[in-house]
């Protein structure tokens, strides 16, 4: 079962009144990056690729990512964090999918916290301000066997 808008912002900061939705929260765009080198992914381990900070544009009133087709790295500004018997989605905003972009994401684990990234796919020219709610964190109940302890826990925090 997912759980309340309400419920979820307890385990997301900074969260305010607006990005509360009945179902999750709101998350708004940090930072973008693009992967400049190959990464790796093996039985026994992995290497994330290195990837350069891109530019917002610096004339805007608002630092404004103008993005072409590709894949980016998109970093959430907010923190968020898995409470035991949880799991973590994040889905994109429907403005996305209506702009020709996708948001992609894996699952958060019960335990995780930090400030987490998704691919974001352009397939056309997209303008995109940093502080923008751009994807929204849902929450739902599971059942799981320990916590996450994994390479990304804490990050960016």
């Amino acid at each position: 079962m997912f759980r309340s808008g309400a419920f979820v912002a307890q385990h997301v900061s900074p969260a305010d009144d607006d990005q509360v939705q009945p179902n999750g929260v709101d998350l708004t765009l940090g930072a973008v990056y693009e992967q400049v080198e190959p990464g790796h992914i093996g039985r026994s381990g992995k290497t994330v690729g290195d990837r350069r900070a891109v530019d917002p544009d610096a004339a805007a009133d608002v630092p404004t990512y103008r993005l072409g087709p590709g894949g980016y790295l998109a970093e959430y500004a907010e923190r968020v964090r898995i409470p035991e018997g949880h799991v973590g989605f994040v889905l994109p905003r429907s403005s996305l999918m209506r702009n020709s972009a996708m948001l992609h994401t894996a699952v958060w684990d019960a335990g995780y916290e930090g400030r987490g990234e998704g691919l974001l796919e352009v397939h056309h020219e997209l303008a995109i301000e940093r502080g923008a709610r751009f994807a929204q964190f849902v929450l739902a109940a599971a059942d799981h066997e320990g916590t996450y302890g994994g390479d990304y826990q804490g990050e960016r925090l």
